[in-house]
């Protein structure tokens, strides 16, 4: 006997019923598709053994209820995190920084790659003068002088990014 006879025919006839099931359960469809994935996998495993049973269809729902309270767990006890108060500095709008970006980004493609290089290293990539050196193959003094260009540059491009604030 194969371990996995009749195994194919039962998640043909059984997907439409654990997909509702796990739906319920998780309560979105990426989820619910993944749960149910999950549990035919385990299922698959001891297809054997279950494929004995009376009801092997029970055998997976509990393997998804149990699958799901374990992830409702782990999501619980990973995301929340108490605070003792309402942090004092909030977040800018999400629309005005979006702008930002797009700014950012059409300001920087009008620099020279050079110059587009080295701020990318120093400012993005938090790169050290010296680290930067490095990576340009040019001096430090060349990095600082040029970094001093860049920004100068940058600011005559988009004036509106001075304006800007800084979100740590």
């Amino acid at each position: 006997m194969d371990a996995f006879e009749g195994l194919s025919e039962f998640v043909r006839s059984n997907t439409a019923t654990l997909s509702r099931l796990a739906y319920l359960l998780a309560g979105n469809h990426a989820d619910a598709q993944d749960l149910v994935q999950s549990a035919l996998t385990k299922t698959a495993v001891r297809w054997r053994r279950v494929s004995g049973y009376d009801d092997p269809v029970a055998y997976v729902r509990r393997v998804m209820v149990n699958e799901a309270t374990s992830r409702w767990r782990r999501w619980r006890r990973l995301r929340i995190h108490p605070v003792g108060g309402v942090p004092e500095r909030t977040r800018p709008d999400d629309a005005a920084e979006a702008v930002g970006r797009v700014v950012l980004w059409e300001a920087l493609g009008r620099l020279t790659s050079r110059q587009r290089a080295l701020l990318v290293l120093r400012f993005y990539e938090d790169r050290s003068v010296q680290e930067t050196a490095d990576l340009l193959g040019c001096s430090v003094g060349t990095v600082k002088s040029q970094t001093h260009h860049a920004l100068a540059r940058l600011r005559a491009i988009a004036p509106e990014l001075a304006e800007l604030e800084v979100v740590a």
